[in-house]
């Protein structure tokens, strides 16, 4: 496949990802949320036009969508490495690093008993699960690139990004009013934003809302998180790979991907050396965007009728996981 024939479907996903970036700075609303919504409203460019017999045509878009949706996605991920050091580790201390790592763990596997529970798979729960523990919508961009394919993998990504994003902004308005109500100080209201809100965005607003200490903070400790992706995406690739060393293509699939080492690499590279603002900004916006433009292409690929069909569980499972992983963090402050 040539660059050519791709060029339709990329040019469309990154028009999308600009129009969900303009949305978002003038509505205020997640853009992530924005690039899936448009992107799902956009999904005949993906299925192509109808014909007569009820089939459809291949679309001259399909090729390039594909691309942005699968490589273009791992590049994203490959490049937040860049925005996380092992001194944002270190800088918290060990007592709260073991707080946050625990609460991480406890959520995912929570999720997982909890879908057994209601029905749904246990890749899905742990996908919602890692969402809704690490960092949201660019988790679940993570996890789901390394989970093994089935029928309704898609399907269960845009349910979950959809899903966390939209607690993730609810908890952003109510979080802060709940730390006020419960009577946390400064350090103790940055330590349960930064360890329960979803998205790195809702946490800096949540965050700043209280007060400068609160949002730097909060910032720091939502750093750490989402520093602790990879580790986790890792351990997921490990049992994967236990579970289906029978199965060629699965066992093909759990092998440790090239995005996930590039991670690592700059991660290591961003804590060795003191490197200019004026090189990682640029880096990091690009990341942030390549997220979005891949976010809005898997939009694209949606089937709304799908999306539609599955009821109200993977709502009821992301909302338990949500006030799962705040009730952790308010137990473990308060005990400490």
């Amino acid at each position: 496949m040539s660059f050519k024939t791709k060029l339709p479907g990329i040019s469309i996903s990154i028009i999308t990802g600009l129009a969900a970036l303009f949305l978002s700075e003038h509505y205020g609303a997640p853009a992530m949320l924005f690039a899936l919504l448009l992107g799902i409203a956009m999904s005949f460019l993906y299925q192509g036009p109808a014909r007569a017999d009820g089939t459809y045509q291949v679309s001259p878009c399909k090729e390039g969508i594909e691309f942005t949706s699968s490589f273009v996605l791992r590049v994203g991920v490959a490049l937040l490495g860049l925005r996380l050091a092992f001194t944002d580790l270190l800088g918290l201390g060990w007592e709260t690093i073991a707080i946050l790592a625990a609460s991480i763990g406890t959520t995912i596997l929570f999720g997982i008993f909890l879908a057994k529970k209601l029905g749904l798979s246990k890749s899905f729960g742990s996908l919602t699960g890692g969402s809704v523990a690490i960092c949201g919508a660019s988790a679940a961009m993570a996890i789901t690139a390394v989970l093994p394919d089935h029928e309704h993998k898609e399907r269960d990504t845009l349910l979950t990004v959809i899903g966390v994003t939209s607690l993730s902004t609810i908890a952003m308005v109510l979080y802060p009013i709940l730390a006020a109500y419960l009577g946390l100080d400064e350090a103790q209201s940055g330590l349960f934003l930064g360890g329960t809100i979803h998205d790195v965005a809702q946490v800096v607003g949540a965050g700043y809302s209280v007060s400068e200490t609160t949002g730097d903070i909060s910032t720091l400790v939502k750093l750490v998180r989402v520093s602790m992706l990879m580790p986790v995406v890792l351990i997921m690739l490990i049992i994967i790979k236990r579970f289906n060393d029978a199965d060629s293509s699965s066992a093909k699939a759990a092998s440790v991907p090239t995005f996930l080492i590039a991670f690592v690499v700059l991660m290591i590279i961003n804590s060795s050396f003191d490197i200019p603002q004026s090189i990682t900004d640029p880096v990091i916006s690009f990341s942030r965007f390549a997220l979005i433009t891949s976010i809005a292409a898997i939009g694209m690929k949606s089937n709304f009728a799908k999306l539609s069909c599955v009821g109200f569980k993977p709502i009821i499972l992301m909302l338990v996981e949500t006030i799962w992983i705040a009730s952790f963090m308010l137990i473990a402050i308060y005990c400490s």
